[in-house]
């Protein structure tokens, strides 16, 4: 199942009634709520706007700063944590996204060490309210004021060295999409990620989050979103564009475009699926073993091809099994 979210960040204009009647008409049914405009409304009376529209909730932004680097001190940063969580918990948000704060005047490691233990003092909390504290890494070119988590596998360690349920990563592609080591990453992320945000760009990120809408950009965003499928990834895909693009657009055509590149991403994702377990079929058929490596994607792996075979062989065979299979059970594209 393609899970997809509209950020408020990017609708940030609209009150949450209009927003609400936006996403009804593109066709989305989850919102990533944003805390500043949740205030306005008031936690308890936003989610009875949105359950009485059926729309879900797949996370509030956000929590941290407890480095001090904001201002506050790390009782005070602790405390809004603290409210946050029982925020989220109260609109249905089962993800609270998390900033660790800048260094600051900190060495690297006391900055990390005050985050883990931020988490430690709130996943309890988080647990108790079926909330998932997601920490999400910025990359060096945006980060200055707000993280010290400058690269995914920074954040990756920390999520895995703490190894407590409640505490998992945001995953946002436009500050990592063109990370070189995030392909080796994918095994990894997938498991720890509780929610992917989705926005492009051209370059390297700015801190004024000029955050263009998906395909305006030049990041492998379908690619990267696909292959994290793959590695088991089932959350959601927030989609989040900011700035001058989506002024100039208006809101309305890019929750259109939205709309039609989620539903290309959801068809290809049903399409790799029928193929790998068309490539499993096939493999069991031949009394051969398919790993998890080579159920993604295409499965065409030459490595366990059986002996003889030619490239159009095993492209005729899959394709043969895929149809079967999709014959045999039908599998279920969300446009929420």
């Amino acid at each position: 199942m393609f899970q997809v979210a509209i950020s408020q960040l990017t609708t940030s204009r609209w009150e949450l009634p209009e927003e609400i009647a936006g996403l009804a008409d593109h066709g989305f049914d989850c919102l990533s709520l944003w805390r500043a405009k949740l205030s306005d409304v008031g936690a308890a009376a936003a989610a009875k706007l949105l359950t009485d529209a059926g729309i879900r909730v797949s996370s509030l932004q956000w929590a941290g700063g407890f480095t001090g680097s904001d201002g506050r001190t790390f009782a005070e940063s602790i405390a809004d944590a603290a409210e946050a969580i029982e925020a989220a918990a109260t609109v249905g948000a089962p993800v609270l996204v998390v900033q660790s704060g800048c260094r600051g005047g900190h060495t690297r490691g006391h900055a990390r060490r005050l985050l883990v233990h931020a988490l430690e003092t709130l996943a309890p909390l988080a647990g108790r309210a079926g909330v998932t504290l997601a920490i999400r890494p910025v990359h060096a070119a945006a980060a200055p004021g707000c993280s010290f988590l400058t690269r995914a596998v920074d954040a990756l360690d920390c999520v895995e060295d703490l190894a407590d349920p409640a505490v998992r990563m945001a995953v946002d592609l436009w500050q990592v999409g063109d990370d070189p080591s995030l392909l080796r990453l994918l095994p990894r992320l997938a498991v720890a990620t509780a929610v992917v945000q989705v926005a492009d760009r051209i370059g390297l990120p700015t801190p004024d989050l000029e955050r263009l809408p998906a395909g305006h950009g030049t990041l492998p965003l379908e690619a990267l979103a696909l292959a994290l499928i793959d590695h088991g990834y089932g959350g959601t895909f927030e989609f989040d564009p900011v700035g001058d693009a989506v002024a100039a657009l208006g809101y309305d055509q890019v929750l259109k475009e939205t709309r039609l590149v989620a539903d290309t991403w959801a068809a290809a994702a049903e399409e790799r699926l029928l193929w790998s377990r068309a490539a499993a079929a096939v493999w069991q058929t031949a009394g051969l073993r398919l790993t998890a490596a080579t159920a993604s994607g295409t499965g065409l792996d030459q490595r366990l091809w059986p002996a003889g075979w030619s490239a159009g062989q095993a492209e005729s065979q899959f394709r043969s099994a895929g149809s079967r299979r999709s014959q045999a059970s039908s599998q279920t594209v969300s446009r929420g």
